[in-house]
C-alpha cells in the first residue's frame, strides 16, 4: 500500500486516542506535535524537498546512467542498471515524493486557496513539478487520486498521457493546467503572503509566475516525440506571454546551506559522507568535453587534482585511482562546503528548449541564438569569465554554430544541454530517453532488465504490490515511456 498518509494523521489519530483523557491531554500539550501546521511551516519544507529529491537517490541515478559520473563502488549497481528493489529508490518514491512532498503539498493546497492563494499557487506549480518528477522516470504513476491520505489509500495509476494531457471524464487535471491554475493563484487577493518562509523566490509571486510558465515549456518539449502540434502551440502561448526565465538571477534553484543538516545531500553523499569517493567523473563525459575543447566549463563541474582530470569508465571493475586524485563535483554543484543549490529549472536550459522549439517547429526567434545564448548562460552560471566564453566562442566556431539537418541541429542544441545539466542528471536522462541525445553505448558489465539498453524507465516497487491498480507484472525497464524513444 502506497504510504501516503500524513505524519500529521498519524498524531491526529494517536490524540483521539487519548479522548478519554481529557485532563491528561489539557494540562500535557505537546506544542512539538502540532495537529495542525501552518503555511509558513509547509512551504519551506516543501521546497526543500523538492531539491532535496532531485540531488538524492534519483539525481545520483540518472547522473549515473547518462554517463555524467562513473560509480566505483557504493553506487555501482546504478551505474549497471540493476534498479530492481534499491533501496534509494525505494525511499524517493515512498517517502521523499508521495508521503513527503505531494502528501504535503495536497495539504498546504487544501489550507491556503481559499483565503491565501498565494500559497496555494505556489503550491500547485511545486506539485506539478514533483508530479512530473515521478512519471517522467516511472510512466504511469497514481496522480489524481495520490497524497489524499486515508481518503484514499489504493489511489489509481493515471495513464502518463493522461496525466500530461488531462482526462476529464477520469477527473484528471493536466500538469499544464495544474501550473495555469497555480499562476492564476498567485494573481488573487491573499490575507498570507509568504516571505522569508520561501527558500526559493524569498515571496516574489512575479518569479513563480515565471518559474510556472517555464515548468510548462519544459512539459510541453518533453511530449514533442507523440504529441507535437500540442507542443507547439504551448510553447507559443508562453513565448506570447513573455514571462518566463530568461536570466540567471531569475533561475528555478532550491538553496542549501553550510550546516549540518542543511548541507547539498551531494555533497553530503560524496564529499564528507560515509559513502564518499564512491563515484566520480566518467571516462565518457570526459572524453566528450575534450573533443569539444570544453574543459574550462568541465573544470567548473569537476575538480582536477594535481590539475589533471582522473575519470572512470561506467561499469568498469579495475581499480581506481586513490580518493585524493579522483575528479569529483566541484564547488558549482555542490558548494565549498554544501551549499550548492539543487537547480531545478535554469536560464539555460529555457533558451534551449527554445533553441530545440525554434528547429522543430519555427517559433518566433533565431534558432541559433537560442542556441548560443543557453551555452552563455550556462557557462556564466558555472563562474566562467566573459574573457573566457569569448574565447571559447572565437575559438571553436563549429561548436557554437548550429549546421546541417534539422535533426543534426537538435543533437547539438541536446547536447549542449546535456553538458550544461550536470548535478541535474534528472532532466539530462530525461533528454536522452527522448531524442537519443547524446549518444551513449551501454555501460561495461551491463545487468538488470536487458544489459543491451540503458534504462528507458525506472522499475516499480515491490513494496507497492499491495495496490492493487499498480501494473502486474511491471514494465521492464527496456520499455519507453509515453514521450519517450
Amino acid at each position: 500500500m502506497m504510504k501516503i498518509i500524513s505524519k500529521y494523521t498519524f498524531v491526529g489519530l494517536s490524540l483521539l486516542s487519548l479522548a478519554s483523557c481529557k485532563k491528561f491531554i489539557d494540562v500535557n500539550q505537546n506544542p512539538n506535535s502540532p495537529t495542525d501546521v501552518q503555511p509558513k511551516v509547509l512551504l519551506p519544507t516543501t521546497s526543500m524537498g523538492i531539491g532535496f529529491t532531485n540531488v538524492n537517490q534519483l539525481g545520483l541515478a540518472a547522473g549515473l546512467m547518462v554517463q555524467h559520473n562513473a560509480a566505483i563502488a557504493q553506487w555501482t549497481a546504478f551505474d549497471v542498471y540493476n534498479l530492481d528493489g534499491q533501496t534509494g529508490i525505494t525511499n524517493a518514491w515512498s517517502f521523499e515524493l508521495y508521503n513527503g512532498i505531494i502528501n504535503n503539498l495536497r495539504i498546504l493546497i487544501d489550507k491556503t486557496q481559499e483565503t491565501s492563494p498565494a500559497y496555494s499557487g505556489i503550491a500547485k506549480i511545486q506539485l506539478a513539478y514533483a508530479f512530473g518528477l515521478v512519471t517522467d522516470l516511472w510512466g504511469d504513476v497514481p496522480y489524481s487520486q495520490a497524497g489524499f491520505g486515508l481518503a484514499n489509500t489504493s489511489p489509481r495509476y493515471d495513464a502518463q498521457q493522461d496525466i500530461y494531457k488531462g482526462n476529464a471524464a477520469s477527473g484528471i487535471t493536466s500538469l499544464f493546467d495544474l501550473i495555469r491554475d497555480g499562476i492564476a493563484d498567485l494573481d488573487k487577493t491573499s490575507i498570507l503572503k509568504p516571505t522569508t518562509d520561501d527558500p526559493i523566490y524569498g515571496g516574489d509571486l512575479a518569479k513563480w509566475k515565471r518559474a510556472g510558465n517555464s515548468l510548462i515549456l519544459k512539459f510541453a518539449m518533453q511530449m514533442s516525440n507523440v504529441e507535437p502540434a500540442l507542443a507547439k502551440s504551448t510553447i507559443e502561448t508562453v513565448l506570447a506571454g513573455n514571462n518566463f526565465i530568461n536570466d540567471n538571477t531569475l533561475n528555478f534553484s532550491v538553496p542549501f546551506g553550510t550546516s549540518a543538516g542543511n548541507q547539498n545531500p551531494g555533497y553530503v553523499r560524496d564529499i564528507i559522507g560515509s559513502f564518499k569517493n564512491n563515484q566520480m567523473l566518467s571516462t565518457r563525459f570526459l572524453t566528450l568535453s575534450r573533443s569539444l575543447n570544453d574543459t574550462v566549463r568541465l573544470a567548473k563541474f569537476y575538480t582536477k587534482p594535481n590539475n589533471v582530470f582522473t575519470s572512470y569508465d561506467n561499469g568498469a571493475t579495475v581499480a581506481a585511482v586513490a580518493a585524493a586524485n579522483r575528479s569529483q563535483y566541484n564547488a558549482y554543484i555542490v558548494g565549498t562546503t554544501g551549499e550548492g543549490p539543487a537547480r531545478l529549472l535554469t536560464n539555460h536550459q529555457v533558451k534551449f528548449i527554445l533553441a530545440e522549439a525554434a528547429v522543430r517547429y519555427g517559433i518566433t526567434g533565431d534558432a541559433n541564438t537560442y542556441y548560443q545564448d543557453g551555452i552563455k548562460a550556462s557557462m556564466r552560471l558555472t563562474g566562467m569569465t566573459d574573457a573566457e566564453i569569448n574565447a571559447y566562442f572565437a575559438g571553436n566556431p563549429s561548436v557554437v554554430t548550429l549546421a546541417g539537418t534539422n535533426d543534426e541541429k537538435i543533437k547539438q542544441i541536446i547536447t549542449q544541454k546535456y553538458i550544461s545539466l550536470v548535478g541535474n542528471g534528472v532532466e539530462a536522462y530525461n533528454d536522452y530517453r527522448r531524442t537519443g541525445y547524446p549518444v551513449l553505448a551501454v555501460a561495461q558489465n551491463a545487468t538488470g532488465d536487458d544489459p543491451t539498453t540503458i534504462p528507458k524507465r525506472l522499475p516499480y516497487l515491490a513494496t507497492e504490490a499491495n495496490n492493487p491498480n499498480q501494473p502486474n507484472p511491471r514494465p521492464k525497464t527496456n520499455v519507453k515511456v509515453w514521450w519517450g524513444l
